[in-house]
């Protein structure tokens, strides 16, 4: 390169000009050619020092250690450093934790879900508090033998994910479903309020006899979309969530008393252990209390105590531990 700069410049051309050509930057030419003799490159084997923030082998290995450890195991690293938090302890960020898993060969997708499909919102409601906007629906549960199914009918907030109802029968009946309702709407003491309820157009929410519950009870309907299979989005993500858990067992439930312990387990679990995503990873019932504030801004002071403590590790902002704010039922797209 060198000597093709040399017989541009023998030819007329200027050494700027010559380098512009050669795709080198001036600087670099003159590293190269010092005091009449051709350099040799010094950056392949120049030494650098460590950054500072770099992890120690200590460290990583502790990341290894804790996302095998038993209660770590079947969770990913953004469901691990919150719990972490809230015990107290930081290790390292959320990109470290997949980092560090994917150099060791242990971050694959687990998953058994497929791709979800976009398409356009229906009418949209939105929720500033508990109780507001509940969404429902009904789910095929499989028994050990074919063709058999028991029927979840489940109820959830969506401003706060939890589920406020559920039940499991051997059948699926309008009737059922009011009965259920009411026995929600009393549960969480929100009568005589305004309360949306969302659901498909499957026939038990269609129903006379449901229709005549909420209609006594005093709740605005809000239903999908004909033909459209995700008008319903937090439901079915709760469902998918319920199908996908390590213990879910995928040869079918023995009978309809071991489906309803089963789903009383899940649901225990999902309201009061499980950090939702959507949620800034608290609880749906510290949610729904209004304990999320307290959590998250206990997450924050932890943060700031290590990033004191440690201020290289931190290039910028500590992670969002601000509460998520009003939630909405399948908004409408904004116009361009």
């Amino acid at each position: 390169m060198v000597a093709l700069v040399h017989e541009a410049r023998q030819n007329g051309c200027r050494l700027e000009s010559a380098c512009h050509e050669a795709e080198i930057d001036l600087r670099t030419y003159r590293r190269w050619y010092q005091s009449g003799e051709i350099q040799e490159e010094q950056r392949p084997i120049a030494t650098r020092p460590e950054p500072v923030n770099k992890l120690s082998k200590q460290e990583r290995q502790l990341i290894v250690e804790v996302s095998n450890a038993p209660e770590y195991a079947s969770l990913p690293p953004s469901q691990i450093v919150p719990t972490l938090l809230d015990k107290g302890e930081y290790i390292a960020s959320e990109s470290s934790f997949y980092r560090i898993l994917k150099e060791e060969g242990q971050l694959n997708r687990r998953g058994r879900q497929r791709s979800r499909r976009k398409s356009s919102r229906p009418t949209s409601y939105t929720a500033t508090g508990p109780n507001q906007v509940f969404t429902w629906d009904i789910t095929y549960l499989p028994s050990g033998l074919r063709g058999q199914y028991y029927y979840l009918y489940m109820i959830e907030d969506i401003y706060s994910r939890k589920i406020v109802g559920y039940e499991v029968y051997d059948r699926e009946c309008g009737e059922l479903a009011a009965q259920l309702l009411q026995r929600t709407l009393m549960r969480e003491q929100c009568f005589n309020q305004p309360l949306v309820l969302h659901s498909d157009n499957g026939a038990p929410m269609k129903s006379l006899t449901f229709k005549a519950k909420m209609e006594e009870l005093d709740i605005i309907s809000s239903y999908s979309r004909p033909r459209v299979s995700d008008d319903n989005p937090y439901v079915e993500s709760l469902f998918r969530t319920l199908k996908y858990v390590p213990n879910w067992p995928s040869k079918g439930f023995s009978d309809l008393d071991g489906c309803r312990a089963w789903v009383a387990e899940f649901v225990v679990w999902y309201n009061t252990e499980h950090k939702h995503s959507r949620l800034n990873f608290v609880t749906p019932s510290e949610r729904h209390s209004g304990k999320d504030k307290q959590i998250l801004a206990h997450r924050a002071k932890v943060l700031m105590e290590h990033r004191k403590k440690r201020p290289e590790r931190w290039s910028g902002k500590i992670r969002n531990c601000e509460p998520i704010g009003e939630v909405h039922l399948n908004p409408e797209k904004e116009a361009a």
